[in-house]
């Protein structure tokens, strides 16, 4: 088809303009709307708010993490959400250190597998801290023992509980873990050229910082994908469904809890020449009379008033007076 225009094409052309019926400037951004530039290598599948609610869900499973690690191995674990990206599955295989420790997953009702890599200086602190340790990794790069590779597992377990805590808004997951890996290239669960949502995580603890990462590809979260959105994320009934089954977990973990339960006889103030001078068979006066009822402290504060007394050869005491002074007034 030849691009010269006729003399009368031109004619017509020109008396559209010098008449107002052509706009120049809005045809050449009508024009320009036109063009949209699409690689089909790399195909966009996850919108900007599927991106967006993947944020805040993962969000919320690093602070979980941190609350379970700090707990679990009993120091302070700060797990941050550093990215959220799409890329296809061979660029973030060929992004991955030889070796890694990488966790190969499923969860119903999601779609084939998806993997959790751990940076193996982080994983190697925390298996050294699991088994004892205080926490520190390994130089040289190197295989999991048996051992090692039995805790990771335990630890990947765990990890994907608090997985299932954090994606309950969206879908009632039921994560399985399947098997260690730690060659990126032999773990092909998906084509190459597939598209993934990968969140990295970044996990401090103590000295050693490092990366984790979840990559979910597109065909495993196409069960949930129109769930996806923030209007589906804030929905009131949702909320309010999370809401109550919180409110019961809570319950549940609060009445477990053990606090200390102090019945204090009384007390008194010497001074440090006659605590020196105490010897055998010496009597100290305390601010109570036998017949008056006791402080009896949860924690820190009074709650209680009871009479000391014995329980068959144990010594016990019984409540008589509970203080409401000092209660909080969203207890109240």
């Amino acid at each position: 088809m030849s691009e010269v225009l006729s003399q009368s094409e031109i004619d017509d052309l020109l008396s559209a303009i010098s008449t107002g019926d052509l706009d120049v400037e809005e045809a050449k951004q009508e024009k320009q709307k036109e063009v949209k530039v699409y690689d089909f290598k790399r195909p966009a599948k996850f919108s900007k708010d599927q991106i967006r609610t993947l944020q805040m869900i993962n969000d919320n499973f690093a602070r979980l993490l941190s609350t379970f690690l700090s707990a679990y191995l009993r120091s302070y674990v700060e797990v941050t959400v550093a990215s959220v990206d799409q890329v296809t599955y061979d660029e973030f295989m060929r992004s991955l250190p030889n070796p890694t420790i990488m966790g190969v997953f499923s969860a119903d009702p999601m779609e084939g597998s998806a993997v959790m890599e751990s940076h193996p200086k982080i994983m190697y602190a925390i298996i050294d801290r699991v088994l004892g340790g205080p926490g520190e990794t390994v130089e040289s790069s190197r295989e999991l023992t048996e051992i090692e590779e039995t805790v990771a597992i335990k630890i990947y377990d765990k990890m994907l509980e608090n997985m299932k805590e954090a994606w309950k808004n969206v879908d009632d997951l039921k994560p399985k873990f399947e098997r260690i890996e730690t060659n990126p290239q032999f773990t092909q669960i998906i084509s190459p050229n597939e598209m993934v949502a990968v969140t990295a995580f970044t996990v401090t603890f103590g000295e050693m910082e490092g990366l984790v990462n979840i990559c979910l590809p597109y065909i495993f979260l196409e069960p949930v994908i129109t769930r996806l959105t923030a209007r589906y994320w804030f929905a009131t009934g949702h909320v309010k469904k999370a809401s109550e089954e919180e409110s019961q977990a809570l319950d549940k973990r609060l009445k477990k809890t053990e606090v200390p339960l102090t019945a204090q006889l009384g007390s008194t103030s010497i001074t440090v020449g006659e605590l020196i001078s105490l010897k055998e068979g010496d009597v100290i006066s305390i601010d109570k009379e036998t017949e008056e009822e006791i402080d009896i402290l949860v924690g820190n504060k009074l709650k209680f008033r009871g009479s000391p007394g014995a329980v068959g050869k144990k010594l016990g005491v019984q409540i008589t007076e509970l203080i409401r002074e000092g209660e909080d007034s969203l207890g109240e």
